[in-house]
C-alpha cells in the first residue's frame, strides 16, 4: 500500500523518541574515525514543512516537538534532538521538520554513507529534492526491507539499520520480525533500530514474544505513551526496539524517557517504557 504521507504525523511525539534514539547512536558510531554506513528502510520525504496542509490537519507537531521548542532546562538527549531540529530552521519559528534521513545526512562524515529507501512515487521525488545529489547519500526508489538484503554486511562492517515502516498493513507486525532476522544473520554485530506504534496492545505483545524467543541478542526496548492503551482508533504509544544498542543508551534514556511522558503526556496519562527484551 502507497497511501501513507508521513507529511501529516512529522514532529509528532513519535517522530520525537525516534529522533532522539537515532541521534544518539549516530553520535555513538561518530566516536571512532572509523567508516559507518546506514540504512534507512523507509526513508519517508526527507523534509516536511509545518505549515503545509498536511501538517496543519491535525496539528500533531504541536505535541511533539513543538512542545518541546521553547523549553529550557531540557535533558541532555532531549537537548540534543531540539538543537538539531533548530539547525533546519532559519529562525526561532518552528517551521521545518527534517526526516530520519536529513538528520543521517546532518551527522554523516565525509567517510560515512547512507542508503535511503523509499517506495512512494511522490515522497521519492522530494527525498531527491531533500538529499541534494549528496556523493556520501544513495537514494533508491524500492521496497527497503529487500533491497537492505542485499547491502549487507557493509564493507565499512559497522554502522546502523533504521527500519520504520508505515504499519498500514497488519502483516508488516510479522514481516519486519523476518527481515530484521535475516539481517542480523548478516550482520549480526550491527545496529537495528526498529520503531513501532501502539495501536493494537496485542500486537505488540505478538512482535515482542517473536524477538524474544529469537536468535537475537542484546535487545532493549524504549516506549513513549501519551495516555493508557486504548481500543478506540489511534496510536497511544510508540516506541524502539534497539538490537546491539550503545552501551550508554539505557542510562542516558532514563532521564528522557520521564521527562517526555511528563512532558508531552495528555491528561497526566503519560508513562514510558525501558526494557530489557534479551541480554547481551
Amino acid at each position: 500500500m502507497l497511501s501513507y504521507r508521513h507529511s501529516f504525523h512529522a514532529g509528532n511525539f513519535a517522530d520525537v523518541l525516534k529522533h532522539i534514539v537515532l541521534i544518539k547512536i549516530l553520535e555513538h558510531l561518530r566516536i571512532k574515525d572509523k567508516a559507518f554506513c546506514c540504512i534507512d528502510t523507509h526513508a519517508g520525504a526527507g523534509k516536511y514543512e509545518l505549515d503545509s496542509e498536511y501538517a496543519q490537519k491535525n496539528k500533531e507537531f504541536q505535541n511533539g516537538v513543538g512542545a518541546l521548542w521553547q523549553l529550557d532546562n531540557l535533558p541532555g538527549a532531549v537537548a540534543d534532538y531540539v538543537r538539531v531540529i533548530k539547525s533546519f530552521n532559519a529562525t526561532d519559528t518552528l517551521n521545518t521538520y527534517p526526516g530520519s534521513p536529513l538528520i543521517i545526512k546532518q551527522l554523516l562524515r565525509q567517510q560515512d554513507h547512507l542508503f535511503a529507501h523509499e517506495l512512494h512515487p511522490t515522497e521519492i521525488e522530494l527525498l531527491n529534492l531533500a538529499i541534494k545529489n549528496d556523493r556520501r547519500i544513495t537514494v533508491q526508489h524500492t521496497d527497503g526491507l529487500k533491497n537492505t538484503l542485499g547491502l549487507l554486511p557493509p564493507k565499512a562492517n559497522r554502522g546502523l539499520v533504521l527500519i520504520d515502516p508505515s504499519y498500514e498493513i497488519k502483516s508488516d507486525y510479522e514481516t519486519v520480525v523476518e527481515y530484521l532476522f535475516k539481517f542480523y544473520k548478516r550482520f549480526s554485530h550491527g545496529t537495528f533500530a526498529l520503531w513501532y506504534p501502539v495501536v493494537d496492545r496485542s500486537r505488540n505483545i505478538q512482535l515482542e514474544n517473536a524477538i524474544k524467543s529469537s536468535p537475537l541478542k542484546n535487545v532493549q526496548l524504549y516506549e513513549l505513551g501519551l495516555k493508557a492503551d486504548t481500543t478506540e482508533h489511534g496510536m497511544t504509544a510508540s516506541g524502539m526496539i534497539v538490537i546491539n544498542p550503545p552501551w550508554t543508551l539505557a542510562t542516558e534514556l532514563q532521564d528522557t524517557l520521564p521527562y517526555l511522558a511528563n512532558t508531552l503526556g495528555l491528561e497526566n496519562a503519560g508513562h514510558y517504557r525501558i526494557e530489557t527484551l534479551v541480554a547481551e
